[in-house]
Formats: C-alpha cells, sequence, structure tokens
C-alpha cells in the first residue's frame, strides 16, 4: 500500500476546499500566485487547536506565521529569526503578534520536574520565565500558575522579539512596525490582548537597545529638525 493512501482524506479535503474557493472568490487563487504581502507576522505555540489564520479570520497570504512549541523567541533560533527578519525587512509586515493560549501543553510540562527528552532542552526557557517570576506564581494553584505562566510568557517573548537587532535596525530606519502580545482561549475562542505593545526602542529598556536614542533620532526624517545640526550630523556618521 502506497503511503499516499493513508492521506486519501487530505486529498479529499483539500480538492473540496479549492473548489469552494473558486467558486466564492474566482479571482483568489490568480492574486494569491502573483503576491504575497501580509501586514501581520504572528508568532505562535505549534499546539494543532491554534490555527492562526482561522482565529483571525485571515485569508491565506494576509498573516506570516512562524510557531514553535510555546511560542518562545530565542536569540540562537535561527529558524524563528529567519522569518522574523523576512518579514520585517522583505514583506515589510507592521505588526509582529506574539500568540499564546490559556492551556499551553508547553507552559504546564515547564512547571513539572520530569523529563520528556529532548524537549526539556527548549523548555528550559520557559522554566527561566518562571525563575524570573517565581515570586508571582508559587503562592497560587498548579491550574491558576500554568494560566498565568501562559501570559507572563508571551510579555517576556514580545521583549525577546524587540530585543532582536532586526527589530532595532528596523526602527533605526525608521520602518513602522509594533509587536503585540495576546493570549487565545480554547474555552471560548477568544483573543485577548495582553496590554503590551512596543513600537520603537524608546519602549525597551536602554539595557537592550543597540543604538542611541540620538542616533535613532538622527535617522528620522521627521526628527532630524529638532536635532542641533552638529549632533545629527556625527550620529549619522556612526
Amino acid at each position: 500500500m502506497s503511503s499516499s493512501h493513508t492521506l486519501d482524506n487530505i486529498f479529499s479535503n483539500n480538492r473540496r476546499w479549492a473548489e469552494d474557493v473558486q467558486r466564492d472568490h474566482p479571482d483568489f487563487f490568480p492574486r494569491l500566485e502573483k503576491q504575497q504581502s501580509p501586514e501581520y507576522l504572528w508568532i505562535g505555540c505549534a499546539d494543532s487547536r491554534v490555527s492562526a489564520n482561522e482565529i483571525m479570520g485571515l485569508l491565506p497570504g494576509e498573516v506570516f506565521v512562524h510557531r514553535n512549541v510555546a511560542n518562545v523567541v530565542v536569540h540562537t533560533d535561527f529558524n524563528c529569526l529567519s522569518v522574523l527578519q523576512y518579514a520585517i525587512d522583505v514583506l515589510q509586515v507592521k505588526h509582529v503578534i506574539v500568540t499564546g493560549h490559556y492551556g499551553c501543553g508547553g507552559v504546564r510540562a515547564a512547571l513539572e520536574n520530569r523529563s520528556m527528552g529532548l524537549i526539556d532542552n527548549w523548555l528550559r526557557n520557559i522554566k527561566d520565565v518562571y525563575f524570573k517570576h517565581e515570586n508571582l506564581v508559587t503562592h497560587l494553584s498548579a491550574d491558576e500558575s500554568a494560566e498565568l505562566l501562559c501570559e507572563i510568557n508571551v510579555r517576556e517573548q514580545v521583549g525577546n522579539v524587540c530585543h532582536t537587532t532586526i527589530l532595532q535596525d528596523a526602527w533605526k530606519r525608521g520602518q513602522t512596525v509594533t509587536v503585540h502580545g495576546l493570549i487565545y482561549s480554547l474555552h471560548d475562542g477568544i483573543l485577548n490582548d495582553l496590554d503590551v505593545n512596543v513600537s520603537g526602542m524608546q519602549d525597551i529598556p536602554s539595557i537592550y537597545r543597540m543604538y542611541s536614542d540620538t542616533e535613532m533620532l538622527a535617522r528620522l526624517p521627521s526628527q532630524r529638525r529638532r536635532l542641533k545640526p552638529g549632533v545629527a550630523q556625527d550620529a549619522q556618521q556612526q
């Protein structure tokens, strides 16, 4: 038996989907074939219950997507960084949306002291988040701790996105990009805003900034007139 036989339902579903789209939106595939111009980059969890396009009500081509276990952004993960760089520099997305979800298996696993194999190395990133904010969760029940850690983890990953040279280079050249933190509820399908929105280096701690405020402002046309000519010229030459 060919291995493809076990995927018959997938092929049937695909053909039915393609026919439905062609019927309802005749120009969809020709338009999709010619251009990819999403305004959003979604960095989310690999959980099969959390589908970016479906949750946001967007069609293919309207959101660029990166997913991994527990929606983590690690500065040594060249897979994630490559997606981020392509989205920012090439696709020119305007919004980076880091999205976690309640009931995240990766977060819950990080709270347990048991070995799960290779993934333990990845979950160390979540344990680091827990250790940093341990005082906020230790007095809570197991379920409450996991729920809060899901939220805190999103906020930490928003910070990690903003600390990359990719985002800071974009801000430095005056590109408009905002990083958001959201969390999805499997219970009711609602996206919740975690009220963390970062749109420039002025919003991140100075220790993580790759450029000084003066240097950044000197490269923004709308701001140059506010700087003394000598200061602006010196900053641009750096």
